[in-house]
């Protein structure tokens, strides 16, 4: 090949000696990743890319500009649902119960439209979101028109990333030969795909906090809640103080929630990962764990505070406390 390769200038920029390479801009980022999706790049270039980015470390800019032209290769839903929250579901290996699906059980029963996405994880020896989805009869859609349909009737409805973007849920397919996590893991959680006008965020790293706020703006998404979440979703430990990155109409701001509790000593990764288990916390019987209810009403309070942003993280709590207790305890009975 006597020219350069059209993607090689992006390889050549992220991959510049130290003090030449350099961050890409949105559009430069968009388009590398339409190329990519259009399947325009030779393996070698692609590995180097993603590996190049998560070496130096990516930025919202960048985030933003994948996320934008994922977004481009959706198929166009017909009269698009008003979408209250988005909900990503993208850490693939759950060493701890999803127990966050019923804070989103709990915030759709408030009558907001909420749509979670994500993807399979693993099963053995992990526990995933999806089997406690179905456990629960949550439904799961076929595709973004499938889901946008059941939401007219429904409040909560999952789709998995293969079917709204099977080119992107190749890439996820790459982490074996890759051996790490790449961009796609982070951006993927800023997709929005019914561009609900709030956003829930869990990250497991602190630093990519900034990274998904970056993105939210750039993306125009009103209203944002990013935290360290428990296993990387959006799960809040009560046992800890909550930082919370956030958008408010717009407004860039830092909250803190305080802890829920005084207990320090339990063990998430210790819990009995069969989906009946989230179940059994609902209905309140046979199974009572202070630690995850308290974890499923504060993360709904910091849901909440996106449709109450005049009510103190204090009120919030009290007002999930009073959610969750209120709830129908022989629903899934």
């Amino acid at each position: 090949m006597s020219e350069d390769h059209p993607f090689a200038q992006y390889v050549r920029a992220l991959g510049k000696g130290p003090n030449m390479w350099r961050d890409l801009d949105f559009n430069e980022a968009k388009d590398a990743m339409t190329m990519i999706l259009r399947g325009e790049v030779e393996p070698l270039q692609l590995g180097a890319f993603l590996l190049l980015l998560r070496r130096k470390g990516e930025t919202g800019a960048e985030f933003a500009g994948m996320a934008a032209a994922v977004r481009e290769q959706f198929s166009v839903v017909k009269e698009p649902v008003a979408v209250d929250f988005d909900w990503p579901s993208y850490a693939d290996r759950h060493r701890q119960q999803p127990w966050f699906v019923l804070a989103a059980i709990l915030l759709a029963d408030q009558g907001f439209k909420v749509l979670m996405h994500g993807i399979d994880g693993y099963h053995d020896g992990y526990a995933p979101t999806r089997p406690v989805l179905e456990r629960l009869g949550i439904a799961q859609a076929v595709d973004l028109t499938d889901a946008n349909e059941r939401l007219q009737t429904e409040n909560l409805v999952y789709v998995g990333l293969e079917n709204f973007s099977p080119e992107l849920q190749k890439l996820f397919d790459l982490r074996p030969f890759l051996g790490v996590r790449t961009a796609v893991n982070t951006f993927a959680r800023d997709l929005n795909p019914l561009n609900a006008i709030c956003q829930m965020q869990g990250v497991f790293h602190p630093p990519y906090k900034k990274g998904h706020l970056e993105t939210a703006k750039i993306l125009g998404v009103p209203n944002a809640m990013i935290f360290k979440g428990g296993g990387g979703e959006v799960m809040r430990n009560p046992m800890k103080p909550a930082r919370v990155d956030a958008l408010i109409n717009g407004e860039e701001r830092e909250i803190v929630w305080p802890a829920l509790t005084n207990e320090n000593t339990y063990k998430w990764r210790e819990e009995n990962l069969a989906p009946e288990q989230v179940v059994k916390l609902w209905t309140g019987g046979e199974l009572s764990l202070s630690v995850p209810i308290l974890g499923v009403i504060g993360t709904l309070a910091i849901a909440l505070k996106m449709k109450h942003p005049q009510m103190s993280e204090e009120g919030l709590d009290k007002m999930a406390h009073e959610i969750w207790e209120a709830r129908d305890k022989d629903r899934f009975s």
